[in-house]
């Protein structure tokens, strides 16, 4: 159960007229699994065409190599860009026609854009189809609206960390199906599998996922009130969007200057290869990590869990600033990876147990948009960081960022009521 403020404490309601729970989808598990195998299989289609970008972009008939990496960058960047936009109107939808609706229109509209992304003729029509498979897929934010809703509250940070595993494994092994397949089968027909890939999990979501019925005073309070107006505290949420933003921002920050920075402290490796491994290696602490750190959150307290996780990300980015070996850094960034696995499934769980329950897929919404702000801000600043001031500076910068923002949540969490785990 989380702590609870002492008298000392302003006390401010979390929900002065809470809105009943949800009662407890018997069919959660089955759900979780769909919705994890959902996640993998879009989130391996949106990243798996990273390694033959460049080369189906020349096939498209661009020649001029700063506009074949121009428009990689475009292309690659435009499916994130679009979904992060659009997360909050899917949020809002959810909540007012139901979040299974949107697991099915995501995973359609996947499967669609991915298959036309095969039959495409100019670099514009993949540039657009990557801009309509991020408006009309979303799947993983959409199945992480789902299973925080759908999930008992006691069970939240473990089933979120479960989930943020397979999202995490999907970005991790997608670049590798795109190494592997385009040479054995050809681009365009690696673009038809994943399509197909995705098509399954749309026939799963559509006859295997159900979602539990809405009490008559959900559907009330869904018509009386609905998004940011709702929320009767807004400054958990304040907090957790921040944090959202600060943890993919410390995400992203190393990436653009990791391949400079081995080659700077170890000249004589396998740069590229080192470097892949150190980014590697913070995605499988992830994995490995946030199942177990959302079960604690769930026994111990998800704020406490998130404050934790930033401290202890903060101090690991410390050394990595000083490490003479790329092995040294492989290690850190693992740990760094295990430390911060928990912070997104946790920051999710504390968005759903402080909103009424007729909002959460919108204020969700907003969270995933704040997370995506964080993709586009990390690598600019790191990039910026590392260009002008240094590359050890980048590790101690985000650091530093990682730090206040423990700071912040530990005063934020010390001004308002902590919402009890068990319900």
């Amino acid at each position: 159960m989380d702590e609870v403020t002492t008298p000392e404490t302003p006390v401010v309601a979390a929900t002065p007229n809470p809105q009943p729970n949800p009662p407890d989808e018997p069919h959660w598990r089955r759900n979780l699994a769909i919705c994890f195998f959902g996640s993998f299989t879009t989130l391996v289609s949106m990243t798996l065409l990273v390694p033959f970008l460049p080369v189906y972009i020349q096939e498209l008939g661009v020649t001029d190599h700063a506009a074949i990496t121009l428009w990689s960058a475009v292309a690659f960047g435009a499916t994130f860009f679009a979904a992060g936009l659009v997360s909050p109107l899917w949020g809002w939808l959810a909540d007012r026609y139901g979040r299974r609706p949107m697991l099915i229109r995501a995973s359609l509209g996947m499967a669609i854009a991915m298959s036309l992304m095969g039959m495409a003729h100019a670099v514009w029509q993949l540039v657009a189809l990557r801009l309509l498979a991020g408006f009309l897929g979303g799947y993983s934010s959409s199945a992480t609206v789902f299973v925080a809703t759908q999930t008992p509250k006691a069970r939240a940070g473990w089933a979120l960390g479960v989930l943020s595993s397979g999202i995490t494994a999907g970005g991790l092994v997608g670049p590798l199906v795109g190494g592997v397949l385009p040479p054995l089968i050809g681009i365009r027909e690696t673009f038809f599998i994943s399509g197909a890939t995705i098509m399954v999990a749309f026939l799963l979501t559509v006859a295997l996922i159900r979602e539990a019925p809405r009490s008559a005073a959900q559907r009330r309070a869904r018509k009386e009130s609905g998004g940011w107006r709702a929320v009767p505290d807004k400054r958990p949420i304040i907090a957790m969007l921040v944090s959202g933003v600060l943890v993919t921002t410390a995400n992203m920050s190393i990436e653009p200057i990791i391949t400079l920075y081995v080659g700077q402290i170890s000249p004589g490796a396998n740069v590229t290869f080192v470097a892949g491994l150190i980014m590697s290696a913070a995605a499988l602490g992830a994995i490995l990590s946030a199942p177990r750190l959302g079960k604690l959150a769930d026994r111990i307290g998800h704020w406490g869990v998130i404050i934790g996780c930033l401290s202890a990300a903060a101090l690991l980015l410390v050394p990595q600033a000083f490490v003479t070996a790329g092995w040294q850094l492989i290690l850190l960034r693992l740990l760094q990876g295990m430390a911060m696995g928990g912070l997104l499934p946790c920051i999710s769980a504390v968005i759903r147990h402080n909103v009424p329950e007729h909002v959460v897929g919108t204020i969700l919404g907003y969270s995933i948009s704040a997370q995506f702000v964080g993709l586009v801000a990390g690598p600019s600043l790191g990039g910026l960081v590392g260009a002008h001031i240094g590359l050890r500076t980048v590790f101690l910068a985000t650091a530093a960022v990682l730090a206040l923002g423990a700071i912040y949540n530990h005063l934020t969490r010390r001004t308002v009521r902590i919402v009890p785990t068990l319900q």
